[in-house]
């Protein structure tokens, strides 16, 4: 059976909607229904029930649900395993936020990089949704992410709190037309429409963490990012902490396959804990 059956199949799972699903893939939603009949045509079943609400599995595809993400796990390893180059007995695929990446698991990733001189590492950027993907397809052996989804087969670890605060350009007032609304995930939204119920619409908003701050430095304004990322900035007077503004608190997490290798992985889960918590105390 042609992977890319499989993962197309995943995707529509996954997202629920042929349409979201070619989006995804980056491919058109013709080519994904094609994909579709033929898969249904050699299994000999219907997977899908499509209506206006988009697509949702039948009880055949659920139970093909399972054997897609094994075949397409089982492949995505054979090609690790089979282009290992000499000395190394391991490739490891780790995706992560870009807000993650910055500061603490850079940080790690050069630890590990001196540690594990016999373990390949590919670095990946994304968001929940491609990182949970990838976890699901197999892609991806550990992700890193703010608000992750419970899945058969997959794990979770809490690895530290992100302790979000305000902070503004000097001069500029805070939650003003200058606000940079960077969307930290769904967690991050309900809490802070919680704590600015008043607030209006943003005249900016960013899904990545750096873009926002870079903006703000170039621009002025003001907005919430991760103390760890902004303490030296405040120090040094380049931004500032407005007095009496609310913070939030955002989980970030560990996701990981329960059946990996436990001789690989579990090291490798175990140092990036261990970077979180010396991060956790800094902040």
């Amino acid at each position: 059976m042609d992977t890319e059956l499989a993962r197309t199949f995943l995707t529509i799972a996954a997202t629920g909607s042929f349409i979201a699903a070619a989006e995804r893939l980056h491919i058109t939603q013709s080519t994904v229904s094609a994909r579709m009949r033929t898969l249904e045509e050699q299994l000999g079943a219907s997977l899908f029930i499509r209506n206006r609400a988009g697509a949702s599995l039948t009880d055949a595809g659920r139970r093909f649900q399972k054997h897609a993400a094994l075949l397409v796990r089982t492949v995505e390893q054979a090609h690790h395993d089979v282009g290992l180059a000499e000395g190394i007995r391991a490739s490891v695929t780790v995706g992560a936020r870009i807000g993650l990446w910055d500061g603490l698991m850079l940080d790690w990733l050069g630890d590990l990089r001196r540690r594990m001189t016999d373990v390949s590492v590919r670095a990946e950027i994304g968001l929940e949704a491609e990182l949970m993907q990838g976890l699901i397809d197999g892609r991806i052996d550990i992700g890193v992410m703010y608000t992750p989804q419970r899945r058969p087969n997959l794990e979770l670890t809490h690895l530290l709190d992100e302790h979000l605060v305000l902070v503004s350009a000097a001069g500029a007032p805070p939650l003003d037309t200058g606000y940079i609304h960077v969307d930290w995930g769904p967690e991050f939204y309900t809490q802070h429409g919680a704590m600015h119920p008043a607030l209006g619409g943003p005249a900016l908003t960013v899904n990545i963490g750096w873009l926002g701050l870079a903006y703000l430095l170039a621009n002025g304004g003001s907005g919430y990012f991760p103390h760890r990322q902004v303490a030296a900035l405040i120090a040094a007077g380049t931004l500032y902490r407005p007095p009496h503004a609310p913070g939030f608190t955002l989980s970030a997490w560990l996701a990981y396959q329960r059946d990996r290798d436990h001789r690989v992985i579990d090291p490798m889960l175990a140092s990036l804990v261990d970077h979180a918590r010396r991060a956790d105390v800094e902040d």
